[in-house]
């Protein structure tokens, strides 16, 4: 397996061996020991799935307290995948990183805990699926505006993505009281250590 960091410490892509012949091909999605061993947390407690359209946005979501590290990827389809450090405290706050995943190049994309998340779909359609460091805490779930100016995602759109009503009317992460941010020091580990 390769890891490849990106401009955020703990922010990083994994693209897995695929082992393939005339038959097809196979990957080890997650083995404990060797995920482990390039920092990732031994402790994944939920596994989501979900199927989405062209042009479709999901995000930009995160939990605090209860912050989900999640290890993403997409099944088939592609996406455009998307972490933002909002992590009070960070040297990184408010950057992000941007990667495409799909299920032709099966790579895999670690967001830590402490990064709110999204993606677009940039394909025909998606299956995206991610296992997760914490449980789903509805409670404590917020979201950033997907387009927000301070944050400047560059998203590959050929027009306005399709939203739900919650990720329509998101904040401003400038808006977010300081207390509902994840701190930085409370959830930082993993690869950024």
């Amino acid at each position: 397996m390769k890891v490849i960091q990106t401009e955020i410490p703990g922010v990083v892509m994994i693209e897995p061996k695929v082992f393939g012949d005339a038959r097809g091909w196979f990957m080890e999605s997650w083995q404990v020991e060797r995920y482990a061993g390039v920092g990732l947390p031994e402790r994944m407690v939920q596994d989501n799935q979900a199927y989405s359209g062209h042009g479709i946005l999901r995000g930009l979501h995160c939990q605090w307290p209860h912050a989900q590290g999640k290890l993403v990827q997409v099944l088939s389809g592609e996406v455009f995948d998307v972490a933002v450090d909002i992590r009070r405290g960070s040297p990184w706050f408010g950057r992000w990183v941007g990667v495409t995943l799909s299920g032709e190049n099966r790579r895999q994309f670690w967001v830590p805990p402490g990064f709110a998340h999204a993606y677009v779909v940039t394909g025909a359609d998606a299956v995206f699926a991610y296992k997760c460091t914490d449980f789903y805490h509805p409670e404590t779930e917020f979201s950033v505006l997907w387009n927000d100016p301070d944050i400047g995602i560059a998203w590959p759109l050929d027009g306005e993505p399709l939203l739900s009503d919650k990720d329509r009317n998101a904040a401003l992460l400038r808006d977010i009281p300081v207390e509902r941010l994840p701190p930085y020091e409370e959830v930082r580990h993993g690869l950024d250590r």
